[in-house]
């Protein structure tokens, strides 16, 4: 394994989902990376999985502005956590990501499923 700023990036990615998760998202990661492969039918649930559902379940559920910054920081996490490392953002695209003002979700942040996010990065 090469050790370079993408490390960094995918390093950010599992913080970043820890941190809406209030746990490590280890078996969450492994889910979603593994179920790129059509014949893996048992890891399609986890693409079906709430974002609702995975949130710090001890923290109330996000409304309105911090709902929008939820559902970004996540989608921002699963680029971080693309399988090739050429695929992910840098610290720097990131880091204006982050600063972006985003404008009302068309979804409801109550149906927004991972595999959702997963694939819009």
């Amino acid at each position: 394994m090469e050790v370079n700023e993408k490390c960094d990036v995918y390093s950010f990615g599992v913080l970043a989902l820890e941190v809406i998760m209030g746990k490590h998202p280890g078996d969450l990661i492994l889910s979603l990376s593994s179920s790129s492969s059509p014949s893996l039918t048992a890891t399609s649930t986890a693409h079906d999985i709430l974002l609702k559902n995975t949130l710090d379940q001890r923290l109330k559920p996000p409304k309105n502005q911090v709902a929008l910054k939820v559902v970004s920081i996540a989608k921002l996490a699963f680029a971080c956590l693309a399988t090739n490392p050429k695929s992910r953002p840098t610290m720097q695209e990131v880091s204006l990501e982050l600063s972006i003002e985003r404008a009302p979700m068309s979804e409801v942040f109550d149906m927004l499923t991972l595999g959702l996010l997963f694939n819009r990065v």
